[in-house]
């Protein structure tokens, strides 16, 4: 659980904030509390909230930024609202805004992977007095601790007692450690003081800790080992904070900086796999470690990403990659890789695999529950691979909405063209094999027309019917088939012409009967 106190405000633009996030659908209020007449008629608009909690806070005409937002959230979805907003009266309670009378606004928002609360006050009590702010992040962190039952100075002591355990060599290295830890370290009159949440939870005398100090030794095999594996987490970071996020996660190593938050000169590798504490000068120098300007090197490094995902990953498509891509200001589409205003060409073997990806996902989008659907679905979009297609058993409304369109034109007695008819609700008729499928393209549904009870041989009918009146026209044919018959004078061919022969050639031959049928 972590409760995070927002800045102040004197017009108390958090409820504008919040308001934002219910209009955008993201977020909902959850409670309203002391707000007088306001929301009892209608629905409060953000400026009734805003003057309403402005006005509250002239009661102590001296505090100037009056406003009291906090966050409240969990790791994922661990607790519930209801949960988190009980959690939060016991919260404000214990740092004295749980007062009677005062204006509480709590906001449900639903726009990350975290369930969280946003909670709106005032910094004034009904009294009229300001509430404590006295060390208040520091206070904070304690009644936090208090709620959660977290006990903050046994697990420092637990903390400590592990640290003795790593090898380090300097004070300066064992700083690092507990850093890592989540401490900070102070020596004062030869005691070292291990503090957090703003308060030293425990201390150690600094004999002790300098009877600890021994030569690290750094073997060849596990420096080149940590050269690699930095270089690589580098080429796919795209600034320092990444860098430490993937070197933790992955490498269970922390990476512990010195100097101004911009430009540190110099770092200490925690490694907490073999408990040491290393200096990163030992494995590659910060200046090294720390660059990540270079143009190429940042196509080089996108490149070594890709490869990962796809290592990770054998069926990763392209707009799952430009996911990952996208604190990067990097993207790829149709072979290319695009990155600060400039492009570059896949290597052969990525763009080949993530275009086979991107089509076996189109194929996916059909949800395929069958085999012989998923190979026709293949075949279409020329995809070998066929075993990588993950079907789908269960049917979604798309595919019953069809079946029931093609029921309706099958039994359509009045459609003479059922074909036809098909293709215009927008369905495509394909035959593979014995099976014959309708597929909506617009819609990605795939139907086997025999597994769904339909009669294909509707659309098989018209096709032979044809092909057997064009035999039966050949087997017909008789000889002077195509002799146009007489025309009378009305018919506008001319007054002297008694008849006409389908012959032409000598006129001398019109009188020789065997040469017309009458």
């Amino acid at each position: 659980m972590i409760a995070t106190i927002l800045p102040s405000s004197s017009n108390f633009h958090a409820v504008a904030y919040n308001e934002k996030k219910v209009s955008a659908g993201v977020a909902r209020l959850l409670e309203m509390s002391n707000f007088g007449h306001i929301g009892i008629l209608s629905q409060p608009t953000p400026k009734e909230l805003q003057d309403y909690l402005i006005t509250y806070s002239l009661r102590n005409s001296r505090i100037k930024k009056a406003q009291f937002h906090l966050a409240i959230s969990c790791k994922g979805h661990e607790k519930t609202e209801e949960e988190l907003l009980q959690f939060a009266h016991a919260y404000l309670d214990e740092m004295g805004y749980g007062c009677e009378g005062q204006p509480l606004l709590v906001y449900s928002h639903t726009d990350t992977d975290n369930t969280h609360i946003h909670i709106v006050t005032s910094r004034i009590s009904p009294d009229g007095k300001k509430i404590s702010d006295h060390h208040e992040r520091v206070r904070s962190q304690a009644v936090l601790n208090k709620l959660l039952g977290n006990d903050v100075k046994a697990k420092a002591g637990e903390d400590l007692a592990a640290s003795l355990s790593y090898s380090f060599s300097t004070f300066a290295q064992y700083k690092a450690l507990m850093s890592s830890m989540g401490y900070e370290v102070y020596e004062r009159n030869d005691v070292v003081y291990i503090k957090r949440d703003g308060t030293a939870q425990t201390k150690i005398n600094f004999a002790d800790i300098c009877d600890r100090f021994h030569r690290v030794r750094l073997d060849n095999a596990r420096r080149r080992q940590l050269w690699a594996m930095l270089r690589k987490y580098r080429d796919i970071s795209s600034n320092r904070t990444e860098l430490q996020k993937e070197v933790k996660n992955k490498l269970g190593i922390d990476l512990v900086f010195f100097g101004r938050p911009d430009s540190p000169y110099g770092y200490m590798i925690v490694d907490h796999v073999n408990k040491a504490v290393y200096n990163g000068a030992w494995v590659l120098s910060i200046k090294s470690l720390l660059d990540f300007t270079s143009p190429e090197e940042k196509f080089n490094r996108i490149d070594a990403f890709i490869d990962s995902l796809l290592e990770d990953n054998p069926t990763i498509d392209t707009w799952t990659i430009n996911k990952k891509l996208f604190r990067s200001n990097a993207y790829i589409r149709r072979g290319l890789l695009y990155s600060c205003g400039k492009s570059r060409p896949l290597k052969d073997f990525m763009a080949a695999t993530i275009l086979r990806n991107d089509k076996i996902r189109r194929i996916e989008l059909f949800n395929p529950a069958t085999e012989i659907e998923r190979d026709l679905l293949c075949k279409i979009y020329n995809v070998a691979d066929q075993l990588l297609v993950r079907l789908t058993p269960s049917r979604n409304s798309n595919y019953y909405d069809a079946v029931d369109n093609l029921r309706s034109l099958f039994d359509d007695d009045s459609i003479i063209k059922l074909r036809a008819a098909i293709r215009s609700a927008g369905f495509h008729i394909k035959k593979d094999e014995n099976e014959w499928f309708a597929i909506d393209f617009s819609t990605k549904t795939i139907v086997n027309l025999s597994e769904a009870g339909f009669d294909p041989r509707r659309l098989e009918y018209r096709k032979l019917a044809k092909l057997h009146r064009k035999q039966e026209s050949k087997n017909n044919y008789k000889a002077g088939h195509g002799i146009r018959g007489m025309r009378d004078a009305a018919s506008g061919r001319g007054e002297n012409r008694e008849w006409e022969v389908g012959y032409r050639g000598d006129y001398s031959r019109v009188d020789d009967d065997s040469s017309m049928k009458i």
